[in-house]
């Protein structure tokens, strides 16, 4: 049985796994056992917190630089990593963009940037994954949601709607991957304490952390723990979830 302390023989591929929340998962992975190939915009950066992996937890681990608005590479980057390792069992889906603008001053552009990287990257990565995971018939997924495609947010109309799109990617794919022995979830975080808050007024900030019902800030780790669970065999028979890991803001 592999539990969530013991991803030993399991091959990982974690998207967006040199900042936040995707960095953070990468280490949990690592530190259970687990194979790691992580992605960043950046081939420099992922090799080397590949290589920090590979020293902290003595396991094999591998950068790849993936732009997820690059359709064609994202195929060929999974394709080759499931031809280099045999298989891919769990696979984490944190990257993405977050940017805050008033509706009505979004350009088209933006609103296309959003969507490739956010959603259309999102649903080519989990159907070329899957397609690796078909063929033993064995894998999970957790896609990164959040809390602003549940409640929505000011400012961030077109951001919260690609993440209300994972939420439904996730409930939808895990209707038809369920059979084939695939599980697939989601995480939905609530104000956590990574760069992406550069995108947001201090005022808002503020404001959000004192709605939240712990009064503070999440971290990057505390939802990799989430994830980590939901990718482990003590999940075995939890899949179309979106979780929220909020601190109680959706109270």
């Amino acid at each position: 049985m592999n539990t969530a302390g013991s991803f030993s023989n399991r091959i990982a591929v974690v998207i967006g796994g040199t900042r936040g929340i995707g960095q953070a998962s990468a280490r949990l992975l690592a530190a259970a056992g687990a194979t790691v190939i992580l992605t960043g915009t950046d081939q420099a950066k992922a090799e080397r917190e590949a290589q920090q992996l590979a020293a902290e937890y003595g396991v094999s681990a591998t950068g790849r630089a993936l732009d997820l608005s690059d359709y064609a590479s994202i195929g060929a980057t999974i394709k080759s990593i499931a031809a280099e390792h045999g298989a891919i069992d769990a696979l984490v889906l944190s990257g993405g963009v977050m940017q805050s603008t008033p509706l009505g001053m979004t350009t088209e552009p933006l609103a296309r940037h959003l969507l490739d990287v956010n959603l259309l990257g999102a649903i080519e990565v989990l159907q070329v994954t899957a397609k690796v995971m078909m063929r033993r018939r064995r894998g999970a997924i957790v896609l990164l949601a959040s809390i602003a495609g549940e409640r929505g947010a000011p400012g961030q109309a077109v951001y919260a709607a690609t993440k209300a799109g994972i939420s439904a990617l996730a409930r939808s794919a895990a209707k038809e991957l369920g059979p084939l022995g695939i599980r697939v979830n989601a995480v939905a975080p609530g104000l956590i304490d990574t760069d992406l808050l550069a995108n947001l007024p201090t005022d808002v900030i503020a404001a959000r952390r004192a709605q939240t019902a712990l009064r503070r800030l999440g971290a990057a780790t505390e939802v990799a723990t989430t994830i980590r669970f939901l990718l482990s065999d003590e999940a075995s028979f939890i899949t179309g979830q979106v979780l929220g890991v909020d601190g109680g803001l959706t109270l």
